[in-house]
C-alpha cells in the first residue's frame, strides 16, 4: 500500500499543536512499518532533521508557497505523480479535488461555530477563514475522518449530520521524551538557560482567544489584589503588546510584573520546564484535545484545567476543573490547591497514571487500521 501523508508545516522551527501531532504519527507509523510505502509530503524549512528517510518513510519535498497554494494546486498533483492509493490530510483541510480516497484528521470545528474571525492575529484570522470556507466541503468528501476526542466527535457528528461511522476518535498523546525529570544537572541547565523562577505556575497561553489569558490575568489580579497569589507566572513565547492590551483591558496593567517570560522553548526542552512547575494551568475556553495537559500529566505536575469541551474527558480525575469563563472560579482553584499539599501529590500520582494511557504507538496503530479498512490489503 503506498500510503501518502501530507505534513505540509512538520519542518518549521516553531511548530504548533497540529505540526507535532502529524509528526509524531508519521514517526510512530515509521517505528512500527513492515510492508507498506509512506510518501510525506512537506515543505522545505529550518528543522529538517526532526524528520529522515527509511523504513518505509519517503520524503516528498514540494516548493514553498502559501499555505492554500501548496494544498490545492502542489499537493493533488503529487498525489498523480506518485501514484498514491490514499491520503491522510493531517491538518483539518484538504484539497478538494482529489483522484484518491482521503482521510482526514479534523482536530476541531471551532472556526465553523458561533466565534468572532474578527479575533485573534492576521494569521489566525485567515487560517480560520480558510477552513471556514474548505472544511465544509472536503469533509463531506472523505473517506474517513478522524478525531482527536469523543468530545470533538459528537460536535462533528452534531454540525454535519453524518452517520457515526464516518467519524471515529483516535486519542493525541505526548512525546516518550515527556515525563518527570529527576536529573538536578539539567533541571538547573533549564532554570538557568530559561530564567526560571524558584517557584512558578506554568500557562502555555497564546493569542487565539480561546486560550483565555484575559480570564488568567483576571484571575492573577483577583488573587493579588487579596495578597495570596502564591508565585509568579511563567509564559512562553508571547506578544508583550497583547498582553498589554489584556492587562488594560481588566483594569490592572501591573499584574504583567507577576509574570515572567521564557521566549521560544523547543519541544525537547519543556519536560524540565514542566517537572519544576508548582502548578499546571489550562483553563482553555475550548479545546478538542489538549496535549499540553497529557505533557503536564507525564511530568508529575498538578493541573487547574476546564470544565469544558475535551479537557474533562481527558484529564479524568488527575486535575481539578473550573469554570473558565468565570476568573473568580480559576481564582478559588489556585487558592485551593496552593492550600492543600494533599490533593497536588494525589493529582500528581493519578496524572501519571493518567498521561501514560495516551501513546502515538496506540494513535498509530488505529490510524494504520483505518487505511486498511478503506484500501484492501
Amino acid at each position: 500500500m503506498r500510503i501518502g501523508i501530507e505534513a505540509q508545516r512538520i519542518f518549521r522551527k516553531k511548530k504548533h499543536g497540529m505540526d507535532m501531532v502529524a509528526l509524531e504519527l508519521i514517526r510512530a507509523l515509521q517505528a512500527t512499518n513492515t510492508s507498506h510505502e509512506f510518501l510525506v509530503f512537506a515543505q522545505p524549512d529550518e528543522d529538517m532533521a526532526c524528520l529522515q528517510n527509511g523504513n518505509g518513510i519517503e520524503i516528498i519535498l514540494l516548493p514553498k508557497s502559501p499555505y492554500p497554494i501548496w494544498e490545492q494546486w502542489y499537493l493533488p498533483k503529487a498525489v498523480k505523480k506518485y501514484k498514491v492509493d490514499l491520503l491522510h490530510c493531517t491538518s483539518n483541510t484538504a484539497p478538494i479535488f482529489l483522484s484518491v480516497p482521503l482521510v482526514l484528521t479534523l482536530h476541531d470545528i471551532i472556526y465553523l461555530e458561533k466565534i468572532s474571525l474578527s479575533q485573534g492575529t492576521n494569521y489566525q484570522k485567515f487560517g480560520n477563514m480558510y477552513r471556514k470556507l474548505n472544511v465544509p466541503i472536503i469533509a463531506k468528501k472523505a473517506a474517513k475522518i478522524l478525531t482527536v476526542s469523543n468530545f470533538e466527535n459528537t460536535r462533528i457528528l452534531d454540525y454535519f449530520g453524518f452517520p457515526k461511522a464516518l467519524v471515529q476518535t483516535v486519542y493525541n498523546a505526548a512525546g516518550n521524551h515527556f515525563a518527570k525529570v529527576l536529573d538536578e544537572d539539567a533541571l538547573t541547565a533549564a532554570k538557568k538557560k530559561f530564567n526560571l523562577p524558584d517557584k512558578y505556575i506554568f500557562f502555555l497561553g497564546n493569542t487565539d482567544p480561546k486560550k483565555n489569558v484575559k480570564g488568567v490575568l483576571k484571575a492573577l489580579s483577583i488573587l493579588k489584589s487579596k495578597g495570596k497569589l502564591p508565585c509568579k507566572l511563567l509564559m512562553l513565547d508571547i506578544n508583550r503588546d497583547y498582553l498589554q492590551n489584556l492587562a488594560k483591558e481588566i483594569g490592572d496593567v501591573s499584574i504583567l510584573d507577576e509574570i515572567q517570560f521564557t521566549g521560544y522553548v523547543p519541544n525537547k526542552e519543556l519536560p524540565a520546564i514542566y517537572s519544576q512547575a508548582y502548578i499546571f494551568l489550562y483553563p482553555s475556553l475550548r479545546e478538542s484535545f489538549g496535549i499540553p495537559l497529557v505533557e503536564a500529566m507525564k511530568c508529575e505536575v498538578p493541573i487547574i484545567t476546564s470544565n469544558t469541551s475535551s479537557m474533562p474527558e481527558i484529564v479524568g480525575d488527575a486535575a481539578l476543573l473550573c469554570d473558565p469563563f468565570n476568573p473568580e472560579t480559576i481564582a478559588d482553584a489556585l487558592l485551593k490547591l496552593d492550600n492543600d499539599k494533599e490533593l497536588q501529590k494525589e493529582l500528581c500520582k493519578k496524572g501519571k497514571i493518567r498521561g501514560n494511557q495516551f501513546s502515538w504507538e496506540q494513535n498509530a496503530a488505529d490510524t494504520m487500521s483505518v487505511y486498511h479498512k478503506i484500501i484492501k490489503p
